[in-house]
């Protein structure tokens, strides 16, 4: 107590350190994060190597996910592992928002992709699997340097820089892919429910593939000003003087 009875100043309190994962939980992390970046890796090889034996664009694009399709989802479907750490609390991310993002992509493999060749050959397909290819090398391979307590600032440049291109290329490349899966899904009224039927219900996949679309409308812009604000909070949007006295 100060003199005349009053408490003196609060010390300010200092902020809780967020704990981290335990350790079966951390290396847990550890190993899956190398291998989501190995897995990745592998997939931006087989991209490689076929667009340097498909020179002509026509050939390029619509190739592209008849390559790389079943490492591509093995590595992407992996990534639904990420909304159960997320939601176990191991890592601080946001579940809604981590799934989200892990199930736009993995329902644009499994729900467009996979039934409809139109959405297999379109421009839309290969410029999504070139964004998220790129994104994912450099995102795990951030978070296992991350979690061995080593981050090498290029690759925490490219974390928090890269993205300002690839994520409207991705989205761009995910909304074109669907819009291109709207027509034959329509025309073959696939996974469709007509009335009349016992459930007295009606479903259509191609106005729910629509409805998907209207999704981004929100969700985007928050995950992106998301990755803008962390941007600056880590590696700062200008570039710092030191002024000599």
């Amino acid at each position: 107590m100060a003199a005349g009875g009053k408490a003196g100043p609060k010390s300010p309190s200092k902020p809780r350190a967020v704990p981290g994962p335990g350790p079966l939980a951390h290396g847990w992390l550890v190993l899956y994060n190398i291998v989501l970046t190995a897995g990745w890796i592998a997939v931006l090889y087989v991209y490689i190597v076929h667009v340097l034996n498909n020179p002509s664009p026509p050939e390029v694009y619509s190739g592209i996910y008849d390559s790389v399709e079943v490492v591509l989802k093995v590595f992407q479907s992996l990534a639904l592992l990420e909304i159960v750490h997320a939601a176990l609390g191991i890592v601080p991310s946001n579940v809604l928002l981590t799934a989200f993002q892990v199930f736009s992509r993995v329902f644009l493999l499994w729900g467009v992709a996979h039934p409809f060749k139109e959405a297999q050959t379109s421009l839309g397909m290969s410029l999504c699997i070139a964004a998220w290819t790129i994104t994912e090398i450099i995102r795990y391979s951030f978070y296992t340097f991350a979690l061995l307590k080593m981050k090498p600032y290029v690759l925490q440049w490219c974390r928090y820089t890269f993205f300002i291109v690839l994520y409207p290329i991705g989205v761009s490349g995910e909304l074109l892919a669907i819009y291109s899966a709207l027509t034959p899904a329509a025309e073959q009224k696939a996974f469709s429910l007509e009335m009349p039927n016992p459930l007295n219900f009606s479903f259509y996949y191609h106005y729910f593939l629509v409805g998907g679309m209207l999704t981004y409308i929100p969700v985007f812009p928050q995950l992106y000003f998301h990755m803008v604000r962390q941007r600056r909070k880590i590696i700062g949007g200008v570039t710092k003087v030191v002024k000599k006295e």
